[in-house]
């Protein structure tokens, strides 16, 4: 049975791992003080953004960073899923799912007027997962 619960501080080494192959699969590298502000910010409590992570028999198997953000589109906030990674062994096993599911149940306690995501376009398999729960947009990303 896999769990969702908030990010601990206890979890710095089994999230680090599953952070590292998230940045793997996007083909990104982060500096070693950038993962550490990450983390902190995760699991302060007082501060966005917010984590999630799906454990089992005391492994976690994935993660969920989301936050909340003002829109000019709605008067009620936004809620960006920003990362979410599952482990290659636990994939096809409801975790992604599950993960996104708990970020919906936050959204609507929130009452966060959408929950959003990106993904790359490459990312055949989390896409499938993603058709099936929410709708795709048209918007194509911009960055400086």
């Amino acid at each position: 049975m896999t769990d969702i619960r908030p990010l601990r501080a206890s979890d710095r080494a089994q999230w680090s791992v599953l952070w590292h192959g998230y940045l793997r699969f996007y083909r990104a590298s982060l500096s070693d003080s950038v993962t550490d502000a990450t983390f902190a910010r995760l699991i302060d409590t007082h501060s966005q953004p917010y984590a999630l992570v799906a454990e089992r028999d005391g492994a976690l198997t994935g993660f969920v960073h989301y936050l909340f953000h003002r829109s000019t589109w709605a008067v009620a906030d936004s809620c960006y899923l920003e990362d979410l990674f599952v482990d290659p062994a636990a994939r096809g096993d409801g975790v992604g799912r599950a993960l996104i599911h708990a970020v919906y149940a936050a959204a609507d306690r929130a009452r966060a007027a959408t929950v959003y995501w990106l993904t790359q376009e490459f990312n055949a398999p989390g896409r499938a997962l993603y058709d099936t729960l929410a709708r795709r947009t048209s918007f194509i990303r911009y960055e400086r």
